[in-house]
């Protein structure tokens, strides 16, 4: 599913506008990352949680000439699903 494709079944979920389902998409992921940038969890309550993990300096191997390199340590964000959106999918 794209982003498109997305704002338009919320907007026929919802009963709104293309362009604030739109609105409201952005705000959400707006209000998401910069809430992982501060460090802070987001939970949404049976659909999952965004957390930043830490992933530590490692060597790696470049593909193409098989040189070994040096991969430093980075923030990522995560996603655990929640109980009700891991039985939907199963």
């Amino acid at each position: 599913m794209t982003k498109e494709e997305l704002i338009a079944k919320m907007a026929a979920s919802a009963g709104i506008t293309k362009v604030a389902a739109g609105t409201a998409l952005e705000a959400f992921t707006g209000a998401v990352t910069s809430s992982l940038k501060k460090g802070q969890r987001v939970s949404l309550v049976n659909f999952g949680t965004f957390t930043i993990s830490k992933r530590k300096a490692r060597m790696g191997r470049n593909p193409r000439t098989g040189a070994s390199l040096r991969i430093p340590a980075a923030k990522v964000p995560k996603f655990s699903a929640g109980k009700e959106l891991r039985s939907a999918v199963r």
